[in-house]
This record gives C-alpha cells, sequence and structure tokens, in this order.
C-alpha cells in the first residue's frame, strides 16, 4: 500500500504493481498497519505523513544513513507520541515508501499534510526535519534545499524559515569551512 492510499488519495499506487503474497514488503505494510491501528484516523495519517516527509529529507542525498533513521525514529516517538516499536515500523515503511514512490508523491503528501497540520505542528516538523538532517553533525546543501522546499510547500515565508534554520546554524555544511 502506497503512503498516498493510506491518505485517502488516490495517485501513483494505482499504477504500481503490488508485492506478492509473502514478500517482505507486504509483511511490512502489515505490520505497520497493525501498529498504527491502535491509533484514531486521523492522527495516523497525521503520522504516516509526518515519517514520509522526515524520510524524504533523509533521502535528499539519497542515501538514508543508520543515523538518521535513528533520528527518524526519535521524532516520531517525540511528536508522535508512538512507543518505540511503532516508531520503527512506521519510519521503516515511510523510507520503503519514499524509495518506491517519493518523486511522484513527495509533493502531495507534503500538501496533505499542510492541511491537516495546525502551524505549531508545521514548526515542529521544520525542526524535525533540520534535526534528522543534522543527525550526522552536518546538514548538507542538498538537505538543506529540500527543507526550503518542504517549507515552501508547507506556506512558510523565507523568513520564518530564516528564524527555524538559525538554530541549526552550526551543523550548516555550506557554512562550516568559512573563515573567522
Amino acid at each position: 500500500m502506497s503512503i498516498l492510499k493510506f491518505l485517502g488519495l488516490s495517485g501513483k499506487e494505482d499504477q504500481a504493481p503490488e508485492p506478492g503474497p509473502g514478500t517482505t514488503e507486504r509483511d511490512t505494510v502489515h505490520r505497520i498497519s497493525q501498529a498504527l491501528e491502535s491509533l484514531e484516523p486521523d492522527q495516523a495519517r497525521h503520522i504516516a505523513a509526518f515519517a514520509f516527509i522526515l524520510s524524504r529529507v533523509a533521502n535528499a542525498d539519497s542515501h538514508i544513513s543508520e543515523e538518521e533513521t535513528r533520528e527518524m525514529e526519535r521524532q516520531a516517538v517525540r511528536w508522535g507520541h508512538l512507543s518505540e516499536e511503532q516508531a520503527a515500523l512506521v519510519v521503516q515503511i515511510a523510507k520503503h515508501q519514499n524509495f518506491l514512490f517519493g518523486s511522484t508523491d513527495n509533493f502531495v503528501v507534503t500538501r496533505e499534510f499542510n492541511n491537516m497540520a495546525s502551524r505549531e505542528q508545521k514548526v515542529e516538523l521544520l525542526h524535525c526535519l533540520f534535526a534528522v538532517s543534522a543527525s550526522d553533525d552536518s546538514i548538507s546543501t542538498r538537505e538543506n534545499a529540500t527543507i526550503s522546499q518542504i517549507a515552501r510547500e508547507l506556506k512558510f515565508r523565507q523568513p520564518e524559515l530564516v528564524e527555524i534554520r538559525g538554530a541549526y546554524r552550526d551543523k550548516l555544511a555550506v557554512l562550516k569551512n568559512l573563515p573567522g
């Protein structure tokens, strides 16, 4: 099941074949679905979109490191109020979905998050995006650009983004080797 289908949106998932019975992908989706069944449907959709967007930033450099995965899990526990087991499952499915459908679903999932989240939740998400990107002690130019794109999709103005990014200034790769 794609993230768009989970969110109740139509999308590219109809064009992609479902994995066959007994495959790892289907097992993972089933475990994730079971983990989220204990949540209210709106909360489950919110967390699914949140995790997908975290994986979007983590995958900005075409690789999701162990540090980024652990940070995504920590953020899902902290902001999603999930158990550690639920967070691990949600992050795994989000990473998988981003790998399969990221380029086509990125904007749609972020737009859906924008529609369902409060302003405070959107600010929290941006902080989480910077935290995930900084998990390896450096926010790459690509990661920073992806966060900026997400911020635009969430309707943040540039000064608002700059203020939030300021908290992570020492982690920005582009500023690390500047003299003085």
